[in-house]
């Protein structure tokens, strides 16, 4: 999984937040549940359990990721559209900055591209002054690119 410094960080402070304070506060709900009596019609505690399960596969989801983690540098200048690249493009008349991230950092709004997406994927390889034509599910959208930063 490609990934920003910034965004390895982000996985990493979850993963120790997850592990060192929501295992032991949903330790201690199951503890406080267990004392109100029959388990088998003790909501708070089937609540605590379902919420330590859920707690636990994301602890794993995020080991996994950060063990898979592999860093982006972010690149200047380069002929080409690669990952960790800011690139300038036109799209229907109006022009934007963009930045070639991997799809764990990918914000469509703040103009940040998956490389795994179909916009990401279509404009990886090409260079300043070309045109790329993208199919969308709302069509296909035409793309000049103008610079890379």
């Amino acid at each position: 999984m490609y990934i920003s410094k910034e965004g390895l960080e982000k996985l990493k402070q979850e993963l120790d937040q997850r592990v060192h304070d929501t295992r032991r506060n949903i330790a201690e709900a199951i503890s406080v549940a267990k004392e109100h009596g029959d388990l088998s019609e003790n909501f708070e505690y089937q609540d605590a359990k379902e919420q330590q399960a859920l707690n636990e596969a994301r602890i794993a989801q995020l080991e996994e990721m950060v063990h898979n983690a592999v860093v982006v540098e972010e690149t200047s200048g380069g002929d080409v559209i690669q990952l960790g690249c800011t690139f300038r493009a036109r799209i229907n008349g109006r022009e934007k900055t963009y930045q070639m991230v991997g799809s764990h950092d990918a914000d469509p709004v703040a103009c940040k591209i998956s490389n795994e997406s179909p916009l990401g994927r279509a404009l990886i390889g090409h260079g300043a002054g070309e045109d790329i034509l993208v199919k969308t599910p709302a069509g296909e959208v035409a793309y000049t690119i103008l610079e890379i930063i």
